[in-house]
């Protein structure tokens, strides 16, 4: 058997919706031989007879009946599929996959998704932890929608990056270390420091701003997930420079901050594959660029 019409099926419901082939042949602005044609094909398609079709109304059998229960379900399911994408090409549900740093993902994501949980919530945003390298070649391989990166990034092909924001690399140390009010290179180079690993962007602008004062930083560890870096100087194991944050929390007691001399800072960035600016990878743009919320990324 060939495979079935939609077309053959809406007729068909639309005859035992209106009683006859001639009204249903008017609400689907059809000829009325159309209609009769279609009806016949479909009931020989299936080899069996579906209407009972005289001087009165057309009157289902037992067989089309059923057959016609089944033919609404799978109009409404076909209907379904269409608006679905529909939707989905309006940017108002589908799945984006973003890529971010564990900094990223636990102070500047929450509060942009909850806005996108409330505004758009037919959207899905898939969070894979990344460095910024690993996102750029995603997205260029076209296996990530959307990435926050540290900055600046060479230039790749299909991939088109714009700034989010400045943030100010501070360092953090043990509170028992007597300190001055800021802190130079010469000064940490002298201490145990813990710092991000070098696959990050922040270990390389750390390690620059070491340099160019002509001291050279020896970590003591080195960790991707600032928050047990954090930990580890709130121990006394070491200083560690890190972005600040201004999430909410309660400042550690054992946790001094302090500015740089002179001044660092990171500047992270949305990246984005050129193919996927559409669609709902639009609207999780438009919360991240709209996000008051403040982070730390760990690159």
């Amino acid at each position: 058997m060939r495979e079935l019409s939609l077309d053959h099926l809406r007729t068909l419901v639309a005859i035992a919706d209106l009683g006859s082939l001639a009204n249903a042949a008017r609400a689907l602005h059809l000829a009325a031989p159309t209609v009769t044609v279609q009806i016949a094909e479909l009931e020989s398609r299936l080899g069996g007879q579906l209407l009972v079709r005289g001087r009165g109304p057309a009157q289902p059998t037992a067989l089309g009946e059923r057959f016609i229960a089944r033919a609404r379900r799978l109009l409404a399911d076909a209907d379904d599929a269409v608006e679905d994408v529909r939707r989905q090409l309006a940017g108002q549900t589908g799945r984006v996959r973003v890529g971010a740093s564990t900094g990223a993902i636990a102070h500047l994501l929450p509060p942009a998704l909850e806005r996108l949980a409330r505004d758009h919530p037919g959207i899905e945003v898939n969070v894979q932890v990344l460095t910024s390298n690993d996102s750029m070649a995603r997205l260029a391989a076209g296996s990530l929608d959307l990435a926050v990166v540290a900055l600046p990034q060479p230039p790749v092909r299909g991939v088109h990056v714009t700034p989010l924001r400045r943030e100010a690399v501070l360092a953090f140390l043990p509170a028992a270390w007597k300190a001055p009010k800021r802190l130079t290179p010469q000064w940490l180079a002298d201490r145990p420091l813990i710092m991000n690993d070098a696959s990050t962007r922040l270990y390389r602008q750390t390690a620059e701003w070491f340099s160019a004062a002509g001291v050279h930083c020896r970590p003591r560890i080195e960790l991707n997930y600032n928050d047990a870096i954090r930990t580890l100087v709130a121990a006394g194991y070491g200083a560690a420079l890190l972005p600040e944050e201004a999430d909410g929390r309660a400042p550690d007691p054992r946790v001094a901050v302090r500015p740089l001399s002179p001044a660092l800072w990171r500047q992270l960035g949305l990246a984005v594959g050129d193919r996927d600016v559409g669609g709902p990878t639009r609207f999780v743009l438009e919360v991240l660029q709209a996000s008051k919320g403040r982070g730390g990324p760990g690159e």
